[in-house]
């Protein structure tokens, strides 16, 4: 032990100084072994410095040291946890010629690993090389595989696999058919053979257990089948599989759905009487269900006993609330539980920021609301494809209510930021904006918004295009207005 602390003390004193470059090779004591190896690389948390370690121990096979197994094993298990599939992959490549028996729990870190990923066909991949390494997959093996395949919606390339693994003489087991279960419960079309399974699963000698139950609940919730959903609830508790968190939380965000509120309480004080703690998911249904109800208030007090059972509310238990307040018109309060969201270090989202801007302008509070469209540029929260018509329906309304106003500087100021990120201005907004500047008396700005106003292909009626010529007229500036009144005649 002591001979690795100082290893350990050798290799920060080395790192501290700056001598350990990318080539660089650790320089071990007179005597070292796979344990030492394996503890150091266990306590770098650094990826590089792990491997550096690795590396500067195999440079040490010309002195009589030699990886084992679980070297091999801890550095391809930190490499995929690294998303370093590649050295990953080379040093399992490295172990069939180091003539190792390599064992199946190496390749199923790294087919796990790539479904954490979402890369499902790079774990069937790695699944099928364990034949390079005449290492054969057991049932462990082709159930991981398949569970990815389901969790990844690969449905068709899983029910073929599932059939592979029948083929290859898996019987069924409780396992398997719950994933195939699962795979049926993903859709509306299958879930009838879901059902089926679990009906025919004791003539294939596999009782159904709480995870089948849950995993069927929770498809019949989604598909809005809550009455079904409670049956299986009742014989899952009669042939004595307890219902889990996960289950019930299911049924109360399905009853919520349906804007069953009380029920969905009552289940909640009946899962508590049975020793099962709601979770931050089970909070949040519910706070989902009371603020669709208009019961805002009461979901703030979900929050509030969230927090006092030490549970952290997330985006969704946030943003849930906010909405609900927001809808209410309580904004004063949705402020508030936005900075408390804030101080837990969430940021929030575009949609977030959305409905506290409209919140804002529904309340005339358009500096306010503008104040918090330059938040998101702050914020980084830029336009997409899926939040583009969200940013161009809260930048143009709050612009249009800031002219309604008379806060030309501001609307000016928000209308160039708007201009700079590229989101669509409206022919409303554009009008607003000519009417608040022509009644400034501003003719630059004016000139300018017209100018960009036709550019981008929106045409002025010609109630507006009076208003503006007039404006010049009264200016003065007699020529400014021939031409506009040129531009009018052109367009």
């Amino acid at each position: 032990m002591l001979q690795v602390q100082s290893e350990v003390g050798k290799f920060d004193a080395l790192r501290k100084r700056g001598t350990m470059g990318s080539k660089a090779m650790f320089k071990w004591a007179k005597t070292v072994t796979p344990s030492h190896v394996e503890q150091l690389i266990q306590a770098e948390r650094d990826i590089n410095k792990a491997l550096l370690i690795f590396d500067s121990a195999t440079s040490e096979y010309a002195n009589g040291f030699k990886h084992d197994l679980n070297t091999f094993r801890l550095m391809i298990s930190k490499l995929v946890s690294a998303n370093q599939f590649r050295s990953a992959e080379t040093l399992l490549d490295r172990m069939n010629e180091e003539k190792f028996d390599v064992t199946e729990d190496i390749f199923l870190t790294i087919c796990r690993a790539y479904g954490r990923v979402h890369k499902p066909l790079d774990s069937i991949r790695i699944f099928h090389k364990m034949e390079d390494f005449q290492c054969k997959p057991t049932e462990k093996s082709y159930i991981t595989v398949f569970a990815i395949l389901v969790e990844e919606n690969q449905l068709k390339l899983a029910l073929r696999f599932y059939r592979y693994m029948r083929k290859m003489g898996f019987p069924p087991t409780v396992a398997s058919l719950n994933v195939l279960i699962k795979a049926f419960c993903k859709n509306s079309g299958t879930m009838d053979k879901a059902m089926h399974i679990l009906r025919e699963m004791s003539n294939h000698g596999c009782e159904p257990d709480s995870y089948t139950y849950g995993t069927l609940i929770n498809g019949l919730c989604k598909l809005g089948k809550i009455v079904e959903a409670k049956e299986l609830l009742q014989e899952m508790e009669t042939k004595g599989c307890s219902p889990s968190v996960v289950t019930y939380t299911s049924l109360i965000h399905g009853l919520c759905q349906l804007n069953n509120v009380d029920e969905a309480v009552g289940l909640l004080e009946d899962m508590m009487g049975k020793g099962i703690e709601p979770n931050v998911f089970t909070y949040s249904s519910l706070m989902d269900g009371f603020c669709k109800a208009g019961h805002s208030s009461r979901a703030r007090d979900l929050l509030e006993l969230m927090v006092q059972k030490r549970l952290r509310p997330n985006m969704i238990s946030y943003s849930t609330l906010i909405n609900g307040l927001c809808k209410e018109g309580k904004l004063n309060e949705a402020l508030e539980i936005l900075d408390r969201m804030k101080l837990q270090g969430l940021k929030p989202d575009a949609g977030l920021y959305g409905k506290i801007v409209n919140g804002l302008c529904d309340t005339s509070r358009f500096q306010e609301a503008a104040n918090f469209l330059d938040e998101m540029v702050l914020g980084g929260i830029t336009p997409n494809r899926v939040t583009w018509s969200l940013h161009v329906r809260t930048h143009n309304r709050v612009i249009d209510g800031l002219c309604t106003i008379n806060d030309s500087s501001r609307a000016f100021q928000l209308y160039l930021s708007v201009q700079t990120r590229g989101i669509s201005i409206t022919v409303d907004t554009f009008d607003g904006l000519l009417k608040c500047f022509c009644k400034k008396r501003d003719l630059q700005k004016t000139y300018r918004i017209l100018d960009e106003m036709v550019i981008n292909g929106c045409i002025p009626q010609r109630e507006l295009w009076s208003t503006v010529v007039n404006c010049f007229c009264d200016q003065r500036k007699t020529c400014d207005a021939l031409k506009l009144l040129q531009l009018e005649l052109m367009s």
